[in-house]
Formats: C-alpha cells, structure tokens, sequence
C-alpha cells in the first residue's frame, strides 16, 4: 500500500518528515534535537525547540491523515475486509484492513467508535463506500462476532456480505464461560473441531461438545451454538488451506493494532480523540511500509471467483 500523500511532507519541508520519523521511533521532542547531525557553529539552525518540534509534527500528521482519510477507494478491488476497535486511553477507534485480489493489503479506513456500536460501524462502512468502495460485488468480511458490526455490515452491504467468524474469538469466549479447571480440556477440543477437514464434520463435533457442555455450563454450550454456520464461510468456499487458515480469525488486522500499539504507547499523555487519531494514522503509515501479502495469497482469485458465483452476489 502506498499513501502517497504523506510523501508530500518530504517535498513541502523535510523537517516535517523528519519530525514524524523520529518521533515514530521514539525519539522525544525534547531530545530532537541531539538526533541531527552536528553542524558548524556559525550556522544557523531552526525547528529544533520541544516546541517547534510538537508543533511540526501535529501539522504534518494532523493535514495528512485528513488528506488520506478521503483518498479515493475506487481503484481498489478488494475481496475481503477485517474491522477491529482499538482502545486508546479511553477512546476507541475502528481500522478496516482491506486485502485485494492479489492478496496485498490495504488500510481502507479509521473511525472513532466502537465494534459494539452499531452506528459507529455504520459509519465507517458507509465512509468507504462514499469513497468508491465497490459495494455490489460480494465480499468476505472477517469480524470478532459483535452483533452490532454484523448488522451493520448487513446494512450496507446486504446478501453480498459473506460473514466469517474470527474462530480465536470463538474459542476464547467459549472458554470465558467455563472454570478454570475445564477451561484447558475444553479449549483442546475446540481447536481440534475447528480444524476439522470438512466444515460438516467440524459442526458436528461443536454441537457434540455443545450437548456435553449444556447440563452444568449452559452458557458455555450457549455460545458454542451461536453462530456456529460463520465460522465455516471460508472453508465452506473450497479454498486453499492456508488461505482459509488466515482468513479464519482476525489476526491480520490484531498484528496491526499490536503495531500501533507499540508506536503509540511512547506517548505519556494524550490529549484528546483527536490527537489518538493522528497518531494511528501515522502508525499506520509507518507500519504499512512492512506490510506482506497475506498467507494464501495464490487463492484469492479463487475467493473471488467464488464469491462472485454466489446469487446473492449478482441480486441488486
């Protein structure tokens, strides 16, 4: 992915690249300037205060990340989608990770709210459609299981959503209900029938563990059932195995907040929601220079493919 705008800061004044790059790696604002080369004494230098150096970089990341957040969708094709929420000091914000049909991924969008709020998810969804998001052709969205991102999904991109479970979420909030003491027992076998050749056959066993679970851990066996069909979209589609294997859960898009997590916890104070959401988009700029296709990414054509064979994927 190549956010062409934040190249702009290097043309327009390289101390504001430069501010941005150093303060990503974790240099300070007071320390700024020992990060420069050493110059003769006799000249002249400017930017280099705590002050100017703040000030460089809230400018360049404030007006890049308003640039790129309304940058044109349109010339993407994008087969699948992870949203997730990260919590930033008491905020919470929206990424959508978007993966083309080449397997290459794409931040599509930012939105401050969260995954189980049903408006919040709405608007990012209707944001990138407004964007030029192709919103008629089927697409495979990967989500934690929050009921209010999937109606939103549904609202938006009706019977051309296919919707996978992230089967990690699965298996944690299965286990969340039970003691400790069967907390591991239960986990194995889990894992085991998700793994499972044939999603027939992996059903099979959930319900199967589901019965055994219903008489003293009703909750459990509860949550084993509930939505027990999407956690098999992808494997039901006949793909590849490590294709279904990295489109199964949400971890793509966790390693991403994991990223931004490590960039922005060298900030010791924040100031609000706006100053949380010009740093994830230059974290996010950062992050995506090392971005690597997707596991399976040879059997995105296929997804595609797939996808678009489904009736629902050619209805209005």
């Amino acid at each position: 992915m190549n956010l062409a705008t934040w190249d702009r800061l290097a043309s327009e004044d390289p101390l504001n690249r430069r501010a941005v790059e150093q303060m990503l790696i974790g240099v300070s604002t007071r320390k700024y300037g020992r990060s420069l080369e050493k110059v003769p004494e006799d000249v002249k230098t400017r930017g280099t205060s705590k002050s100017a150096v703040s000030r460089r970089f809230v400018a360049a990341t404030g007006a890049e990340l308003e640039r790129w957040l309304r940058r044109d969708l349109g010339g993407l094709s994008i087969a699948a989608i992870m949203i997730d929420g990260i919590y930033i000091d008491q905020h919470v914000v929206l990424i959508a990770l978007g993966f083309d049909e080449t397997g290459a991924k794409h931040i599509l969008g930012v939105q401050e709210g969260a995954t189980e709020n049903r408006e919040s998810c709405t608007a990012l969804l209707r944001d990138l459609a407004e964007r030029g998001l192709d919103t008629r052709r089927s697409t495979l969205f990967v989500i934690d299981g929050a009921k209010a991102m999937r109606r939103a999904i549904l609202d938006v991109f009706g019977k051309r959503a296919l919707l996978q479970r992230c089967q990690v979420h699965k298996v944690r909030n299965v286990v969340d209900h039970l003691p400790e003491q069967k907390k591991d027992s239960v986990r194995k076998v889990l894992r085991d029938a998700l793994g499972a050749a044939t999603a027939k056959t992996a059903k099979r066993r959930l319900e199967a563990l589901a019965g055994s679970l219903a008489s003293e851990h009703p909750s459990a066996a509860a949550s084993v059932r509930e939505g027990l069909d999407e956690l098999f979209t992808v494997k039901e589609l006949g793909l590849a195995d490590d294709l279904v294997r990295s489109l199964s859960t949400t971890n793509a898009i966790e390693n991403v907040n994991n990223g931004i997590r490590r960039i922005a916890g060298r900030v010791k104070r924040w100031r609000g929601g706006e100053m949380i959401l010009r740093w994830i988009g230059a974290a996010l700029h950062e992050l995506q220079r090392s971005f690597h296709r997707i596991k399976g990414c040879r059997g995105m054509k296929d997804l595609v493919t797939t996808a678009w064979a489904r009736p629902a994927a050619r209805a209005a």
